[in-house]
């Protein structure tokens, strides 16, 4: 008869644990059906138009933090988005030189894997902003729920993230 001591007992639940959680990853990663997309399209992949990109979309994500913060359903983010167009455009305008568009409403998106996670393509309810002529790469996050503004912005500085298993195996290895 085999006898295991704790620790080769927990590296064995740990092992499993893992295993299943890798297993069910792309099950627990999903964009909610009622949400908001967020997509900033570069003029092209040049380093110069990459950088405006980039400043377009930290500009942008302020205001919609702000905007979106107190938003407790899809109808009031729609509403707030919409209402303030004309400030997301004002903006765009002092953040970057290039001609832009800005679409509000179902707009296309195309197939993404990231992350070994496949986003179908096909429209969704979104604010598109495309830079100069949009024949660059895009970037694109979930604007409601704030799945995006929530990660980006600096008040998460003080979020405390905890691995429920971890904390188990500590509480249990501490009370030998």
């Amino acid at each position: 008869m085999i006898f295991l001591n704790k620790k080769t007992i927990i590296l064995i639940i740990i092992a499993v644990i893992i295993i299943i959680l890798v297993n069910n990853k792309q099950d627990n990663i999903m964009i909610p059906k009622e949400s908001i997309r967020i997509r900033i399209i570069s003029n092209s992949n040049e380093e110069i138009d990459v950088k405006e990109k980039v400043k377009v979309k930290k500009n942008v994500e302020k205001e919609l933090y702000s905007l979106l913060k107190s938003a407790n359903s899809i109808d009031e983010a729609k509403s707030l988005i919409n209402s303030n167009l004309d400030k997301l455009n004002i903006i765009i305008d002092n953040t970057t030189t290039l001609k832009h568009d800005i679409s509000f409403g179902y707009n296309y998106f195309p197939k993404k894997i990231y992350k070994g996670i496949v986003y179908d393509e096909g429209l969704y309810d979104s604010l598109v902003i495309t830079l100069g002529s949009g024949n660059g790469d895009n970037w694109w996050c979930v604007l409601f729920p704030p799945l995006c503004l929530l990660e980006d912005n600096d008040n998460t500085k003080d979020v405390e993230y905890k691995f429920f298993v971890k904390e188990i195996i500590d509480k249990y290895l501490t009370n030998k």
